[in-house]
């Protein structure tokens, strides 16, 4: 039995009222809807938040899932996706525009590469954002980007190489302007 086959049987026997089947699907989808959010946000309090948010509505709308459409997996983490979104319209309503641009700039030069990255990759805009994530980070082919993101994979191919080009053009001018060595 494949992945699909087996998460749609745990589905099934979850609405007939199975809690361990549920249980299963949590232990086997968490870590990468987490890994999701958490490139996707760059902070582990609000990707934790979202990842529970996700499974719990799984657990009101498990009936949600269309296996003829996909993964189980590929589904959880649109669900996380439109999560995601609606927080970050939420946050940003209430913001002050300050607050957004010192999110957005900060780095100092004693950040590792890693963190300095990962801080770049959170301020790109967020349709560039995600096929990184997506593509660079989750190592999902273009086509399972598109389809998980639900545009063309000619698409996917532009914002992700204008992603590069906007990550690129962020991290040497952040390390100019801060004088980190290079």
């Amino acid at each position: 039995m494949d992945s699909l086959d087996r998460d749609a049987e745990l589905l099934k026997r979850f609405r007939a009222g199975d809690r361990e089947a549920f249980t299963t699907l949590y232990r086997a989808h968490q870590a990468s809807v987490f890994r999701f959010a958490l490139s996707m946000t760059g902070d582990e309090t609000r990707a934790a938040e979202a990842t529970q948010d996700v499974f719990i509505w799984l657990i009101h709308h498990a009936g949600a899932f269309d296996p003829s459409r996909g993964t189980l997996g590929a589904f959880l983490s649109g669900v996380a996706r439109k999560f995601l979104r609606r927080r970050r319209a939420e946050e940003m309503r209430w913001a002050p525009l300050d607050e957004i641009s010192l999110a957005e700039t900060r780095s100092p030069c004693g950040d590792s590469d890693a963190e300095t990255l990962r801080r770049a990759i959170v301020a790109l805009p967020e349709k560039y954002r995600e096929v990184v994530v997506r593509c660079d980070l989750e190592e999902k082919s273009y086509e399972e980007a598109a389809s998980a993101i639900g545009i063309a994979v000619g698409t996917v191919r532009s914002r992700l190489h204008r992603a590069r080009a906007l990550l690129a053009r962020k991290l040497d001018r952040r390390r100019k302007e801060e004088q980190c060595p290079a």
